[in-house]
């Protein structure tokens, strides 16, 4: 059985990627996040409204 590599979605270019590259790639990333949070919300409101207050209550707790 032949050994595979990772692939990923887009052609990778041998030489590392930029820290802007990197930045634009995490800013996609965090967009595509808030989407699928916002559009969960929207599906699930009194599960969202459960984590809303979870998270409240961490950082009521949260010490520095």
């Amino acid at each position: 059985m032949p050994e595979t590599q990772p692939s990923r979605s887009d052609d990778a270019p041998e030489q590392p990627e930029t820290p802007a590259q990197r930045r634009a790639r995490r800013a996609q990333f965090l967009r595509d996040l808030m989407e699928a949070r916002a559009l969960r919300d929207r599906v699930q409101p009194r599960r969202a409204r459960a984590a809303r207050m979870r998270q409240q209550m961490r950082m009521r707790t949260f010490r520095w």
